[in-house]
């Protein structure tokens, strides 16, 4: 007798074909139908355009600031400063050992910019100085020294040369010219009969130190105002 039993199923099955992606399937058709979200135009310009917008107005800043420092007038020159000589012209008046000289009437074009006084606490043991410099009105450089200090050692100092190069005469009063050439520096000199000497050099020609010496006036030591010490300051 013959047993006859049912045939095993194959152990394998014939794999069909893969599904067609583009055939759509439930994941196809639900990133199919993800919402979209819909923006104005202005906001859509920024999002797309916002780094190139940043770009150009910095780069329109860059350049309004570059034209701004094109056309601001600047100046290289050195700005000094203006001094009041006041106090000094005081201590000099009252404590010097010779009767001091200050310029008087001086237009406000003369701009002073510095003053020392010198030697004033020695006790009388060396010699006393009082240098006060100006800015002319031609932004020259023109300083008024004076001393009692040896004229033979004091005026070649202050003069920059040894070798006079003439006369000049100043309100009826005969000055002695220096000149510098390597430092551009003019001098008038004079020699008081006290021993005192005067000094008015810098770069200033020759026409403007004659103007800040012929201004030189004798300052009293007992009482009266002192001259004004201040000038306006030049625009």
């Amino acid at each position: 007798m013959t047993d006859k039993t049912p045939s095993s199923a194959p152990e394998t099955e014939q794999a069909g074909p893969a599904p067609d992606a583009s055939a759509g399937g439930p994941e196809t058709d639900a990133a199919r139908e993800r919402p979209v979200v819909e923006v104005s135009p202005g906001v859509y310009k920024r999002l797309t355009t916002g780094l190139g917008g940043f770009a150009m107005a910095m780069g329109a800043c860059l350049l309004l600031v570059l034209a701004i420092y094109v056309v601001t007038p600047r100046s290289d020159e050195e700005v000094l400063p203006t001094v009041d000589y006041s106090s000094q012209l005081w201590a000099m008046r009252n404590d010097a050992p010779y009767t001091v000289h200050a310029p008087e009437g001086l237009p406000p074009t003369w701009r002073p910019n510095s003053s020392r006084v010198n030697g004033l606490d020695a006790d009388g043991k060396g010699p006393v100085a009082w240098h006060l410099g100006f800015v002319t009105p031609s932004d020259e450089y023109a300083a008024l020294e004076q001393s009692n200090e040896k004229a033979s050692q004091y005026v070649p100092r202050m003069a920059n040369s040894s070798r006079p190069v003439g006369t000049q005469q100043v309100n009826g009063v005969t000055w002695t010219k220096y000149y510098r050439k390597d430092k551009k520096a003019n001098s008038l000199a004079r020699t008081l009969p006290d021993g005192v000497s005067i000094v008015v050099t810098g770069t200033a020609s020759y026409a403007e130190l004659a103007v800040l010496a012929g201004s030189l006036k004798e300052q009293s030591k007992n009482g009266g105002p002192t001259p004004s010490a201040t000038a306006t300051p030049a625009s």
